[in-house]
C-alpha cells in the first residue's frame, strides 16, 4: 500500500453531509464531526460536539475468559473468537444504518451462541471443556455518557446522528495536566543497562489488517490497520519459521522481531489508499495514516535484579484493543507531548502546544512465567513488575522490558486518532502494541548481559 491519494473518501464526505444535515435539521442536536474538508481554510478541523452521544455495542470478550486452552485447539479456537469479532463489526455497521436496536442484538446473540458453541466442542474434543460460556452470548448497546443519554434521547424521541468518533471529549489540553509519572527507585541489584535497536519508522508503508499473535491464519483479524517495523514477513499467515527466515528493516541484521501497532490518522477527509478496502474504510478507519516522526524501541532493565534473556518467538501484547467495552484493566496506552513527557494520558489523546508533538509511549510487560511463549489469552505467561516495588511476581522472572516510543508530527489541536475495532470509536484507550521476539539468541543474551552491567548498547 503506498502513500496517500489526495482525493476526499466518499465515506468523509457522506458523514460530512450527515453532520450539515443534523445541524441544518433543527432537532436540537448539534453535531460538528472531525472529517471537515481540509479546504475551508482552518488548521485543523474540529472535532464532533461534546454534546453527542455516541452508541456503540459491548459484548463480553471471551477471548479474556479462556486463560487455558491446550495448543491443538489453539488454532481452531482463534479462528472462532476471529469469527465473534468480525459478527460484532457486521453488527456495527448494521446499527449504523439502521439504528434499529430492536432486530440487531437479538440476531446478533443468536450467531454469538452458535459460534461459542463452537468454541466449546473445539475445547471438549481437547478434554478442556469450559463451563459458562453460553453466558456470554448477549450483548447491549451503550454509549459514553451511557444512563444519562439513553434517557434523554428516549424520553425526547431524538434519534442519534452517527459518526464513528473520536468526539471533542476525547482530547485535553497537555498543559491542563499535572505531573503523574512515577517510577519505581533503583534499588542496590539493579538492572541500569538499555539496548536499542533502530527499526525505522515504517517508511517503506508497510500496513495489514492482520493480528498474527491474536488471529493467526485470519485475515483482517484486527479491522483496524497496523504499522510494522522490523520484520518484513509478518501478515496473519507467518509462522515462527517465516518470521525466523523473513527480512527485517532493523539495522543489526540479528534483530528480525516483529514490532506493530495501529496506525494514527489525520481525520482531514483526506482519502488514504485503504479507503475500500479491509481494515480500513470498509471498518470505518479513515483519514490520511501518518509516519511516525520517529520510534524508539529501547529495551530497559528491572529496578530489583538482573534480567534474564527472552526466549526467542515470546509474543506480548500490551493494551487492550477493546478496552471502551471492557473496561481499561488492561489498558496501557501513554499519551503524552513532547517536552511534557512527565504528564502521561491513559484515556486522551493529548491536545499539544505549538511546537511541540504527540506521543505515543509503550511499557510493554516485563515478567515472564520462565515456560510459556504465549498463552490462550496472550496475557498470562507475562505481566508487569509491580510499580511500587519493581518486583516481578512470584514464579516470573524478569526479562528486559520493551519501550517503545513513537512521535508524531502532526497539527495542533484535535483531528487525529488511532485505528480501532469500529465499535470501539477510536478511543485513545484501546492503544495497543505487539510484539514478537525473534532476536538471535546469541544477540539476545548480549542484550541481557548489556542491561544487567548498567551499559548502553545499539
Amino acid at each position: 500500500m503506498g502513500r496517500t491519494s489526495r482525493k476526499r473518501s466518499r465515506l468523509a464526505r457522506r458523514v460530512v453531509a450527515a453532520s450539515a444535515a443534523v445541524i441544518m435539521g433543527g432537532g436540537g442536536l448539534v453535531a460538528v464531526n472531525v472529517y471537515a474538508n481540509a479546504e475551508e481554510g482552518t488548521d485543523q478541523p474540529p472535532p464532533q460536539s461534546a454534546g453527542q452521544q455516541l452508541a456503540t455495542i459491548s459484548c463480553p470478550d471471551v477471548g479474556n475468559q479462556l486463560p487455558e486452552v491446550p495448543e491443538a485447539a489453539r488454532g481452531e479456537v482463534d479462528r472462532q473468537l476471529a469469527d465473534l469479532d468480525s459478527q460484532i463489526t457486521d453488527a456495527y455497521g448494521q446499527f449504523e444504518r439502521t439504528r434499529d436496536k430492536e432486530s440487531l442484538l437479538g440476531p446478533l446473540e443468536e450467531k454469538r451462541r452458535e459460534t461459542l458453541g463452537g468454541i466449546s466442542d473445539t475445547l471438549d474434543r481437547s478434554g478442556a471443556r469450559p463451563a459458562g460460556l453460553d453466558g456470554m452470548a448477549p450483548c447491549t448497546l451503550r454509549a459514553d455518557d451511557q444512563e444519562e443519554a439513553g434517557e434523554q434521547q428516549e424520553d425526547s424521541g431524538e434519534q442519534n446522528a452517527s459518526t464513528n468518533g473520536p468526539e471533542a471529549d476525547d482530547f485535553v489540553e497537555i498543559r491542563s495536566v499535572r505531573p503523574n509519572v512515577n517510577r519505581p527507585r533503583n534499588g542496590r541489584n539493579a538492572s541500569r543497562g538499555t539496548f536499542t535497536t533502530q527499526c525505522g519508522r515504517n517508511e517503506n508503508g508497510k500496513f495489514n489488517p492482520d493480528n498474527v499473535i491474536v488471529a493467526p491464519g485470519v485475515s483482517n483479524g484486527a479491522h483496524h490497520m497496523h504499522d510494522y517495523v522490523g520484520n518484513q514477513a509478518t501478515d496473519a499467515f507467518s509462522d515462527d519459521d517465516d518470521l525466523a527466515n523473513g527480512r527485517t528493516s532493523c539495522r543489526n541484521q540479528g534483530d528480525k522481531s516483529t514490532y506493530y501497532w495501529p496506525v494514527l490518522r489525520l481525520q482531514n477527509g483526506e482519502d488514504e489508499d485503504d479507503a475500500q478496502a479491509d481494515g480500513g474504510g470498509k471498518d470505518q478507519n479513515v483519514g490520511e495514516i501518518q509516519t511516525p516522526a520517529s520510534v524508539s524501541l529501547k529495551f530497559t532493565g528491572n529496578p530489583v535484579g538482573k534480567v534474564v534473556a527472552m526466549p526467542r518467538f515470546l509474543r506480548i501484547i500490551t493494551g487492550d484493543a477493546k478496552a471502551f467495552t471492557n473496561g481499561d484493566a488492561n489498558a496501557n496506552a501513554s499519551w503524552s507531548c513532547t517536552g511534557f513527557e512527565n504528564r502521561q494520558l491513559k484515556d486522551k489523546y493529548p491536545i499539544c502546544p505549538r511546537g511541540s508533538k504527540v506521543v505515543r509511549t509503550f511499557n510493554f510487560q516485563s515478567c515472564w512465567d520462565g515456560r510459556n511463549t504465549d498463552s490462550a489469552n496472550h496475557r498470562t505467561h507475562v505481566a508487569f513488575a509491580d510499580p511500587r516495588t519493581g518486583a516481578c511476581p512470584r514464579g516470573f522472572r524478569a526479562v528486559p522490558q520493551l519501550v517503545q516510543r513513537i512521535v508524531y508530527d502532526v497539527p495542533p489541536g484535535p483531528g487525529f486518532a488511532v485505528d480501532s475495532f469500529p465499535e470501539q470509536l477510536h478511543k485513545p484507550v484501546t492503544d495497543h502494541g505487539d510484539f514478537i521476539n525473534v532476536f538471535d539468541e546469541r544477540l539476545m543474551r548480549r542484550v541481557a548481559q548489556c542491561i544487567n552491567s548498567g551499559r548502553r548498547c545499539t
